[in-house]
């Protein structure tokens, strides 16, 4: 007997741990502490099957149900009375909303979505007092798209993206046509939105036909704005309904650093250079100061002056090539008369030689005395 209570309390421990998973597994859900309340009240939210420790924005929306979705997206929900709120470590969350009246009729919900990661949502129905009810846009056709394949982004950025331009991919995908009816030239939305704050939303249309259990590739470009850098997420809908999510991330454009830097070194560079001519060029001269000229070239010499030793020769002056020195002058020297200079006509010195007269035909003979 009692091996048998044990038998059944390990069946029942397997029971509840199999059934773990398959509650998670349904996705998340979201609770309303009351389904009416009239403007200026609060609901309590309270929200389980969330991924752990992500951030959710918490909206009250109109023209909205559970099973088709915001209609006309975030601009049917009252964003300025939204709040944000974190899940815990189990995906569980609970939050007080204040009820505000969304800028179009009911039916109404409060909107929860995932802000960061992998995009999940859930609604509530939610009756606003007071609040005018109108019915829902008919569908446009019987069809519904959803995404057969994984998305990507496609291209690469270019020299211009580096200094600053806007950079640009292709979201490509592959969807699938899974209603009743064809899909005849489909507008999607496509939302780039940076870290936590809001996507910016851009209509774009793909034409063609996409009949129902039919497939094709859907191609549409994203465009960043201008210097843009960072992690970016990349988020499609279709009909109120988020289809695709795609992380970016966008390099820092350095060309514009590098603009700057060099910038910030040649302006003070030109500038200190300016002053400083100004400066040499306003500043008075001091007397004897010595400037620096270029140096000018000799006066001409007029023909027929000596020219000196040392003196640099100037060709093609006087319609001569070559100069012809000057005669040899010898040089006064003071200790001498002008008339007795050594070497000079007048001052030559002769031999010592007897004054007194000799016969040249008058031999004189030498003998012994």
């Amino acid at each position: 007997m009692i091996r048998l209570s044990v038998w059944a309390a390990v069946l029942a421990l397997l029971v509840l741990t199999a059934a773990g998973p398959v509650a998670a597994a349904d996705g998340p859900a979201v609770k309303l502490s009351a389904s009416q309340a009239g403007t200026g009240g609060s609901v309590t939210v309270t929200g389980t099957g969330w991924r752990p420790h992500t951030l959710l924005m918490l909206l009250v929306c109109g023209r909205a149900t559970p099973s088709r979705g915001v209609v006309g997206g975030t601009n049917s929900c009252a964003n300025g009375d939204g709040r944000a709120v974190t899940t815990d470590a189990r995906g569980a969350f609970r939050r007080k909303l204040p009820v505000a009246e969304p800028p179009v009729p009911c039916p109404c919900v409060v909107h929860v979505a995932t802000v960061t990661g992998t995009t999940a949502e859930a609604d509530a129905v939610l009756r606003v007092a007071g609040h005018p009810v109108a019915p829902l846009p008919a569908q446009r056709s019987g069809g519904r798209l959803a995404v057969l394949s994984d998305t990507r982004l496609t291209g690469s950025g270019s020299l211009l993206t580096w200094f600053g331009a806007p950079p640009g991919r292709t979201l490509v995908l592959t969807v699938g046509n899974t209603g009743t009816g064809p899909v005849r030239d489909p507008v999607f939305q496509v939302g780039t939105a940076h870290g936590v704050f809001a996507p910016q939303w851009d209509d774009q249309q793909w034409r063609g036909t996409l009949g129902p259990g039919k497939k094709a590739r859907i191609e549409l470009p994203v465009e960043l704005p201008a210097g843009a850098h960072g992690d970016y997420t990349v988020t499609l809908k279709y009909d109120g309904r988020a289809l695709a999510e795609q992380p970016w991330g966008v390099g820092r454009p350095w060309g514009v650093t590098l603009f700057w830097l060099l910038l910030w070194m040649v302006v003070p560079a030109a500038l200190f250079r300016v002053g400083m001519a100004v400066v040499d060029r306003v500043r008075p001269r001091r007397p004897g100061g010595v400037r620096h000229r270029r140096p000018s070239r000799p006066a001409p010499r007029p023909p027929g002056t000596p020219r000196w030793p040392g003196t640099p020769r100037l060709p093609g002056l006087g319609g001569r090539t070559r100069e012809t020195a000057p005669p040899p002058t010898t040089p006064a020297l003071p200790w001498f008369g002008p008339d007795s200079v050594p070497g000079g006509p007048a001052g030559r010195l002769s031999a010592p030689h007897d004054d007194s007269p000799t016969s040249p035909t008058t031999p004189t003979t030498k003998g012994p005395t």
